[in-house]
């Protein structure tokens, strides 16, 4: 990989992709010292304009190829919907440009091989938006394991839980698009495995360690007379179980589904090591995790642990362009998520674990 030079003067930005999400993305980054929003991107120029008002954005474009013709912006945020990912990142990064991209990285392995290739080749920034990254307790507990402090590790548990299919938390799905879509394969998605299964198995493999193996299954249950809804067929998985083995020995399970009422939008996480165990709970906060460690794990005793603020991905994007020092999460580990969630979906089919090529020592 090209060595990224670092550089002086504001880092001048585009987002692409102008929908729901892409406002987090504009808020964020506005916040973000040394950042510029130069540019919006859609192929709804109204939209594009619409969004570019909202947020004070100068220049507005229908396409990806009239923003790189303009050479305005030396660093792009890509929030289109998934299957857009790989082609969009792939030609801003034969331009040249910085990308963050919106997670998952791409809608399968390949295609997420072929972008960690092409940022490799261009030498130029590179992350994946997985969002929980900015989560203090979950950098603090990554830091605990990677440091030793838990010992040898043994077991994991991980979960993701929605209420959204049980109750009308974020409204009623059976009536909203915004929702329907979700459910649905020929709309494009791949069920809460692919939505928020990707947040899951980040945030339980990024202190734990990567995988041996995976064994999935998932579930998609009927929540309407033939599972149709209008133009939708309710046809994507509403749930998701995995039991693991990590590369270290550690077992483990990871579960995600739409279908637990009573808590919003919740992660959980519990290591436990051969010195210690931590938990995160995000209904706790996203800056507490307890522990029992040392003198406590004889006694079974719990110590509540608050940690300070850590710089999110919008953040530690703009100062990696700046330094010139790539930081986590890159393509290359957005891929290393995705190569799992294809083998859930093999693991599922033929009703048998997966098991992952041991890595060759560096």
């Amino acid at each position: 990989m090209k060595k990224t030079p670092k550089r002086s003067g504001p880092v001048r930005l585009a987002i692409i992709g102008t929908g729901g999400m892409a406002n987090n993305h504009a808020r964020k980054f506005k916040e973000v010292p040394g950042c510029t929003l130069v540019a919006a991107v859609d192929v709804s120029r109204e939209r594009a304009e619409a969004f570019a008002k909202e947020h004070g954005i100068p220049e507005v474009y229908s396409s990806v190829d009239e923003l790189l013709a303009a050479g305005s912006v030396e660093a792009v945020s890509i929030v289109t919907p998934d299957a857009f990912h790989a082609a969009l990142a792939i030609q801003c990064l034969k331009a040249g440009l910085h990308v963050l991209c919106e997670k998952p990285l791409a809608v399968n392995y390949p295609d997420a091989q072929r972008m960690v290739k092409a940022a490799q080749k261009a030498g130029v920034i590179n992350m994946v938006n997985l969002s929980y990254r900015d989560m203090p307790s979950l950098q603090a507990v990554a830091k605990l394991v990677h440091t030793g402090k838990l010992g040898e590790i043994r077991h994991l548990e991980a979960s993701y839980l929605q209420a959204w299919l049980a109750s009308k938390i974020w409204g009623d799905w059976r009536t909203t698009p915004a929702w329907l879509w979700r459910l649905s394969s020929a709309h494009g998605s791949k069920g809460v495995l692919g939505d928020v299964g990707v947040h899951i198995l980040d945030f339980a493999t990024f202190p734990a360690g990567p995988l041996k193996s995976v064994y999935c299954a998932l579930k998609t249950f009927d929540k309407a007379p033939g599972n149709r809804i209008g133009e939708y067929t309710l046809d994507a998985n509403d749930s998701a179980v995995m039991t693991v083995e990590f590369a270290n020995g550690a077992l483990g399970t990871i579960h995600t589904s739409r279908w637990v009422g009573g808590h919003a939008n919740r992660l959980y996480l519990k290591i436990a090591g051969t010195l210690g165990t931590v938990v995160i709970d995000t209904d706790w906060g996203h800056d507490t995790y307890r522990a029992c460690l040392g003198r406590n794990l004889d006694k079974a005793v719990w110590k509540e642990v608050k940690v300070k603020s850590t710089p999110n991905n919008y953040a530690r994007f703009i100062k990696s362009i700046r330094t010139g020092k790539q930081d986590q999460p890159d393509f290359a580990r957005g891929a290393e998520v995705q190569k799992v969630l294809d083998a859930c979906y093999v693991s599922d089919g033929k009703h048998a674990p997966v098991r992952f090529p041991a890595r060759a020592a560096k």
